[in-house]
């Protein structure tokens, strides 16, 4: 069973959705007791770092998503706001972040070349892989997904990078260690990359 963590900022309606195509078990939860039950957890977000922080404190939810992505080792994939959460800090806000994943996250910043460049990065955009993952099995190099976003996580170690995009600059799109996955990108509003990189992650052993 997979537990979309409800913390108030994301679109957990959308990645349900997503994952009753293929035919995968979710709730959407904010009670520690049911996320303990969890063989694994999507955290998801859209807003504010610090709003997002401080929801997850409020709620509790700190304790236990420690507990099962650290110490129990449950597969965990943070989705845009969601993989922000996962590391240590941002330029977006001043609170510390969970710390699974060694890294901050910046804001886009362009040199004078490249200016005329958006944020927020909106749209589809293509992907290049940087080593193998899991959550990658069987996938086309032919890679496309939907992003929206004004901020992007720099690893600490570039071990961590799975996938990365251009936009002015490449930056990372898709990370893992160990059990803890992120993406920058929506695989829920992705069509059928989305759907294979959450079959990828239901899969997981």
């Amino acid at each position: 069973m997979i537990t979309i963590i409800d913390y108030g900022m994301g679109n957990h309606g959308s990645i349900a959705n997503m994952l009753k195509k293929i035919k995968v078990k979710t709730i959407i939860s904010s009670d520690p007791k049911e996320i303990e039950k969890a063989s694994k957890l999507i955290l998801p977000g859209v807003g504010s770092f610090d709003t997002g922080m401080r929801n997850i404190k409020e709620k509790g939810l700190i304790p236990v998503l420690t507990r099962m992505i650290i110490e129990q080792n449950t597969p965990v994939l943070g989705i845009c706001l969601g993989m922000h959460l996962l590391a240590e800090k941002s330029e977006e806000g001043e609170l510390p972040g969970l710390g699974f994943i060694n890294g901050k996250v910046v804001r886009f910043q362009f040199n004078t070349d490249n200016k005329s460049l958006k944020i927020p990065h909106m749209g589809w955009n293509s992907v290049s892989v940087q080593r193998k993952s899991p959550l990658l099995h069987d996938v086309n190099e032919d890679l496309r997904f939907y992003f929206v976003h004004s901020y992007h996580l720099v690893c600490q170690d570039n071990e961590n990078e799975i996938l990365t995009t251009h936009h002015g600059y490449n930056f990372t799109s898709a990370i893992q260690k160990e059990n803890t996955f992120g993406v920058q990108f929506h695989p829920e509003k992705s069509h059928k990359y989305g759907m294979k990189i959450l079959e990828n992650f239901n899969n997981l052993n």
